[in-house]
Order: structure tokens, then sequence, then C-alpha cells
């Protein structure tokens, strides 16, 4: 059965680090492989699909990831990220630190990818770390559920918004009630859990991160690029994103057709293309105007993009592992599961995309894969609040993220975790964020 040769190889990947020390990414690789033919694969695509997974995966978050580890590392090495810091643990003290990260990162996650958030965060989380003497990983968890969140329930991140275009759901009602369900999600995944994560898995919380990003340096207050600038500079890709998103979702209702200004706001509020003028943009503010000598701006750049190296291989043999699954049929299995059924379809909807999420380790493949075998159903069944599916399909999504899904080894590898670190704090937390989404998303459904 497909869901046993998983299970299996999940399971070798996990004994061949843990147990035996493999490399990570050759770890991915070989089992890559073995499911590969497990699952029937032809031998001659075997190779094919790796490389596909591979390259698609580091094709998707490759430039952005490189791109953000830049800007990141420009702010840090010119002190600003040391001035957020700074600012916020004086405006919420050290104890409602964790709450300044929860709200930063979900006003970030609105607009950005998951993996932009984390690289673009990073820096500023490992500051605040070093400032305070506590764990990157305490300061972290926050960090990844207000992306995660933000990733499975609201608008305009591609998920949310695909999902919206199957279902016929109606994106302003959507993002409306993603985040009345977001927000309880946050507190309850972001805050509360890692109070219990810490007692589950002590050690991860005495790590200090990956040296991938590189050495944070300490500066003196007035060395540091203002407050606001060091915030404006960090966000400048968030809202060229956000314009463009907000473009994409008024454009329809306005009437405007695709001309040259329309085309051009999208080509610069594309992520890639945002995060370049974003780098760009940094250069002068963190370095030029500031008189900082440009090799030594440039010195940051390449530090930055030498550190990532092994992390972003690590992101690259997920996406392989992830491409033989879905190439293996799993996909077709699942549906066959499901053929028939008179479930309700809010919780259809969340089955199905977590079974997929859980298997084929992408949640935009989930999420995209899911409306197919849902609407079926959903013909036969009056009165369905549709922006309600929707929503249950990205809670589905979002659950159980493991060592099939790029976004498990980068937060992995981002806070410095080992294997059983990870399982215990980011595959729980999200798979809390997932089951909240659903019981919020059910709860709305009673009240609607």
């Amino acid at each position: 059965m497909p869901l046993v040769i998983i299970a299996v190889g999940v399971l070798l990947l996990i004994i061949l680090i843990m147990r035996f020390k493999l490399n990570t990414f050759a770890s991915l690789i070989i089992v890559s492989f073995i499911i590969a033919l497990l699952l029937g694969i032809p031998i001659k695509n075997v190779i094919t699909s790796i490389e596909n997974g591979l390259g698609g995966t580091l094709g998707h978050i490759g430039i952005i990831f490189g791109l953000g580890a830049m800007l990141g590392r420009i702010i840090a090495d010119a002190g600003g990220a040391q001035r957020i810091a700074d600012t916020l643990i004086s405006k919420f003290g050290q104890k409602r630190i964790q709450w300044a990260i929860l709200i930063a990162s979900f006003i970030c996650g609105i607009a950005l990818f998951l993996e932009v958030t984390i690289v673009l965060l990073i820096p500023i989380i490992f500051s605040i770390a070093k400032e305070l003497r506590v764990s990157i990983v305490k300061l972290g968890l926050p960090m990844v559920t207000a992306a995660l969140s933000a990733h499975a329930f609201l608008p305009p991140h591609p998920g949310p918004i695909a999902v919206a275009s199957e279902y016929h759901a109606n994106v302003g009602m959507m993002l409306l009630y993603g985040i009345i369900i977001a927000i309880p999600t946050c507190l309850i995944a972001g805050i509360w859990y890692p109070k219990i994560a810490q007692k589950i898995v002590p050690t991860a919380f005495t790590r200090e991160g990956s040296e991938a990003f590189g050495v944070q340096k300490t500066f003196k207050l007035e060395e540091t690029p203002g407050f606001g600038i060091s915030v404006f500079t960090a966000l400048f890709p968030v809202i060229l994103m956000a314009a463009g998103a907000v473009m994409d979702m008024i454009q329809p209702a306005v009437g405007f057709k695709d001309n040259w200004l329309v085309q051009t706001i999208r080509l610069i509020t594309n992520s890639d293309t945002a995060m370049i003028i974003s780098v760009l943009f940094a250069v002068y503010t963190m370095g030029l105007r500031r008189n900082i000598p440009m090799k030594q701006v440039m010195d940051s750049c390449s530090s930055a993009v030498n550190n990532l190296g092994m992390l972003i291989l690590i992101i690259g043999g997920g996406g392989a592992l992830k491409q033989v699954i879905v190439d293996g049929g799993v996909g077709d299995y699942v549906a066959k599961l499901f053929e028939g059924t008179h479930m309700s379809p809010i919780l259809f909807a969340w089955i199905v995309a977590a079974l997929l999420r859980v298997c084929l380790g992408s949640g935009t493949v989930a999420t995209l894969t899911t409306p197919a075998l849902v609407l079926p159903l959903l013909a036969t069944i009056p009165n369905v609040n549709i922006e309600l599916v929707a929503l249950a399909t990205g809670a589905g999504s979002a659950i159980a993220s493991h060592v099939n899904d790029a976004g498990f080894w980068m937060v992995k590898e981002s806070l410095g975790m080992n294997m059983k670190e990870a399982f215990g704090t980011y595959t729980v937390l999200s798979t809390i964020v997932g089951i909240s989404g659903l019981v919020c998303t059910l709860l709305l459904d009673i009240i609607l």
C-alpha cells in the first residue's frame, strides 16, 4: 500500500539521520530513490522525478531565499536588526516579546510566502534572542506559527486564492473568516504550545540557531540606523507584494483591463522582483546613505549566500522526496479511499487535505488537489458555506509538517534543531494549527 511505503520511507529517513548520522541531504536523496522504486515509478523516470522535485522546489524559493538572506544580512550587519530588536524589547518587555514577534510575523505573513517570512525575520529574531539571552526556538515558534496560519487561511496567499477559485468562493469573505480563524489559532499554537513544548523537548530550547545565517554583530545604539527606516527597509518587500495582491483583488471588481500599467505593477510586485528591488533599496538605506562602502555591503551579501549552501540543498532534498511521492500516484490512491462518501463537506475537505498533506508533503499541492475530490459531494448538498469549506481545506493542508515538506527542513535548520526537536516543536505546532483551524471553522459554521 502506498501509505505503508511512505511510512517505511519516513522511518528509514529518521534512522539514517539520527542513528547513522548520515548527512541530511544525502539521506533525503537515498530515501527518495527507495520510495520511488517501491511506488512503482519506472526506473528510467526515477532520476527525472527526483531532479524535477529538487529543481522545482529550489526554482520556487531559490531566488527569494537567496535575496531574502541578502536583505536580512544587510539589515543585520548595518545594525538595523539590533535597533528593531531593542525597540521591540523596550516597548513590549521581555515577558511579552513573543507577542511582539507573533504580531510582526502575522503582519508580514499576510503578504509573504512562509519561506520569505522566515528568511526575512530570522536576523531580527536572532538579535532579540541574543539581547535577551534566550533560545532562538522560543522566539522562532511564534514566528513560524503566524507565518503558517497566514499561509493556510489568508488570501492573497496562492493556496487560499487557488482554492477560492476552485470552489468559486468569495475571496473577501474568505479573508474575513480567515482572520477570525487565524487569530485564536496563532494564540494557541504560537503562545500556548511553546510553553508545553519546553517541557516535552527541553533541549530544543537551548538551541542558539543555525550558523547558516551568519554571526550576529553587536552595535552601540548610536551606531545603528533609526527604528523607522530599519522597519521600513525590512517590510519593503511586504509593502510591494501587498500592493500587488490588493490590485489583483480589486482589478476584477473595478474592471481594469490588463494594460501596460497593470502588467508593470504586476511585474514590480511579483515576489522575485520585489525582493530584488528591496535588496537594492537596503543597499542604499542601510549602506550608501550611512556612508558604508559598497564593498562592505557586498561582503554582507556574499556571506549571506555562502553560508546557505547546505540549507538550500536540504530544502531541495525535501522537494525531491515530495515529488516522487506525487509521481508515485499517492494522490490518486487517496482519492479512491474517499469515493462515495456522504460526510459533512467541511470535515470531508479537511480530512482529504490533511491526508494529502501528510502523504505528499506540500500544503499547496494538498490544497490544489482537494477540491477535485470535494466538489462532487458539494453538488449533492444544498446551502453549504463554500468559504468555510475552502478554509477547512487550508486548515487540513497545514497539518503535520514532517520530512517530506521543504518547510519542515527550513524551520529545523534555521532554528538549529535536531530531528527529535523539530518533530516535538514544528510538527506538533503545525498539527495544532490544522486542528485549531478545523475547530474554529466548524464553530463558525454553527454560528453562521
